[in-house]
């Protein structure tokens, strides 16, 4: 989470990779994208480490994925299963090596993702294969997930590194403004009042870069009555 901080705030960076602790050079990778929360720490109030109560701090993040102003693409190699899954899907953007398996285990071990892991899910296969993929807890392999949009594109394992570089630079030569009120304008619909919030925040933001904001900005610090009248009420 720290990380995403860094990313939000470094105006040097506007594409961020999301992927696991992989190999991509062996021959069919290794370990995995992430196979969601590690039941040996879930306790009766949520995970828990030695240093803090139990908690979902999953969901923190999601929201912080969701809500970071620059492109989040989930990389992935190997397994994205149970949190894992939700995760790449809260991700703006998933380039999908050819040995990746997606799938949801939660009602296998008692657990489920009643937010983002079944209204995006539904949104991305329809609420009929979200069903199946959420009761069956069934696995799917990258093809299918690609067939379903699940993920954007499916590249051999060599090349997922070199596609996955080859659309940030895309992304890197439009505007960072536009990218920016896109994704918070995508994601308004299903984010409710939250994601209302975020895309007007970031209408505000632009609005104030304008001569007619600045306009009544510099009325109210020089004490007069702002002269909104050279400003054209466009239809």
């Amino acid at each position: 989470m720290r990380a995403f901080n860094d990313a939000r705030d470094d105006g040097s960076i506007g594409v961020v990779i999301l992927t696991g602790k992989v190999s991509l050079f062996a021959a069919q990778g290794s370990k995995a994208f992430c196979s969601g929360g590690d039941q040996a720490l879930r306790d009766s109030d949520g995970y828990v480490d030695f240093d803090s109560f139990g908690r979902l701090n999953v969901l923190d993040l999601q929201v912080q994925i969701r809500r970071l102003p620059k492109p989040v693409i989930a990389m992935v190699v190997g397994y994205a299963v149970g949190g894992g899954h939700v995760l790449h899907m809260v991700c703006d953007l998933t380039i999908a090596a050819d040995n990746a398996i997606f799938g949801q285990t939660g009602p296998k071990v008692g657990s489920f993702d009643a937010g983002y892991g079944s209204s995006i899910m539904s949104r991305l296969v329809g609420p009929k294969k979200a069903r199946e993929m959420w009761f069956l807890s069934r696995f799917y392999a990258a093809e299918e997930a690609e067939r379903m949009g699940l993920v954007n594109v499916v590249v051999p394992l060599a090349d997922l590194e070199r596609e996955t570089v080859k659309w940030c630079r895309q992304i890197l030569r439009n505007s960072p403004t536009a990218i920016r009120v896109l994704k918070s304008a995508l994601n308004a619909a299903d984010d409710g009042h939250a994601g209302l919030q975020e895309l007007g925040g970031n209408a505000t933001l632009i609005f104030y870069g304008t001569e007619e904001a600045k306009e009544g900005k510099n009325a109210y610090m020089e004490r007069r009555r702002p002269d909104f009248s050279k400003f054209t009420r466009k239809p």
